[in-house]
């Protein structure tokens, strides 16, 4: 095996766990209970899983094509910023819009910070 075979298996591996990775997340999306637990599955699993698949396509472009793709760069940083930030707004406005927890759910941390907030802006 030459050093070219080897890259190209291991760009594959990296696409192959990125695919995996967002079949998890996809399961994990339709089997968890509540809006909370979908958003932890998706968030987490789904960006980790596209981040691979482009990282690898990223990498096929730099060594097989022997080219710098500066939109693969630019689409690999917007996903790794906006994802995180997008679930962390979604669950926070399910939160305040009063969508329940699963009846699974041992606790609800939040719940004391949301009371003490409202009081303080109640008083001022």
């Amino acid at each position: 095996m030459n050093a070219m075979t080897m890259i190209e298996l291991g760009i594959a591996i990296i696409i192959l766990i990125g695919t995996i990775v967002g079949f998890l997340s996809a399961i994990g999306f339709l089997r968890l209970p509540d809006v909370y637990n979908r958003a932890h599955a998706l968030s987490k699993s789904a960006t980790l899983g596209v981040l691979c698949v482009l990282v690898g396509t990223f990498l096929v472009f730099l060594f097989v094509e022997g080219y710098f793709s500066i939109k693969l760069f630019l689409g690999i940083f917007f996903v790794f910023l906006t994802s995180p930030v997008s679930s962390h707004v979604i669950c926070r406005a399910a939160y305040r819009s009063h969508v329940s927890l699963a009846e699974i759910s041992v606790r609800d941390d939040l719940k004391e910070a949301i009371i003490e907030n409202n009081k303080e802006t109640e008083d001022m």
